[in-house]
């Protein structure tokens, strides 16, 4: 559970405030990054971002031109994707419809993270993709974490969630990881020009110490079922919202 009981589209409100100065600014940064090199060698039909944690555009670079954020607050900033208020894990998308999910940091806020990962496992095709952010607890962002968490303040309220435990549920799930990468190895301060000196240990970091990065990126594919035959991906698109129930009679 959070250890703290703010609501999470409070939470949000504030990463978003967060990811606009100093360490959350710089973050922000690599991990568009990241998303712009992973995105582009997604394809498919429809794709699912979960939760907003900030109003920068990260499926810009994706080739999927159908694409859905689903967040509890849709008055900010633009994106070139529509946006629909929602929870986060009760989504309301028809089951076997999503070609790709992002998952940016939402996770870390939501209260019941593995109800949310169900979710995602039956919104996905088979052999779907689905795109974690994660922080990492074991590292300067972990410890700072321990020390700010007191605070009430996003990002350190929030659960941060060990690499191996995230790809333990995936697997649990019947999810096959593709790719991992960490990354963001300097501390979490807010002053950007110190920031900007300590650049040198992205390099050092990735080499030497790669499990003490501050932040990971996991990308998984949903597992072929065999028991279930697969519908051929020429057949008319996939409707996303649930069929209305009939009326009773």
């Amino acid at each position: 559970m959070i250890p703290n009981p703010l609501k999470p589209s409070t939470v949000r409100n504030e990463l978003r405030a967060w990811h606009l100065h100093g360490a959350g600014h710089m973050l922000l940064e690599a991990e568009l990054a990241q998303m712009d090199d992973v995105l582009q060698n997604l394809f498919g039909y429809h794709l699912l971002q979960v939760g907003r944690p900030h109003d920068e555009d990260l499926l810009a670079s994706s080739r999927i031109s159908h694409r859905i954020v689903l967040d509890d607050d849709i008055e900010r900033g633009d994106c070139s994707a529509t946006i629909v208020r929602s929870a986060l894990d009760e989504l309301p998308i028809a089951s076997d419809s999503i070609d790709v999910v992002v998952l940016p940091h939402t996770l870390e806020f939501e209260q019941d993270p593995h109800r949310v990962l169900r979710e995602v496992e039956r919104v996905l095709i088979a052999e779907g993709h689905l795109v974690i952010l994660g922080m990492n607890p074991w590292s300067m962002w972990g410890i700072a974490r321990w020390v700010r968490r007191r605070h009430g303040a996003p990002p350190w309220n929030g659960r941060f969630l060990g690499l191996m435990r995230v790809k333990d549920w995936l697997a649990l799930l019947g999810f096959d990881i593709i790719l991992t990468r960490q990354y963001f190895f300097r501390p979490p301060l807010q002053r950007g020009s110190l920031m900007r000196k300590l650049m040198f240990m992205e390099k050092i970091g990735a080499r030497l110490c790669p499990h003490l990065s501050g932040a990971y990126l996991v990308v998984a594919k949903k597992r072929v079922t065999t028991l279930t035959p697969l519908r051929p991906r020429w057949k008319p698109r996939r409707s996303l919202m649930p069929a209305p129930a009939k009326p009773s009679t």
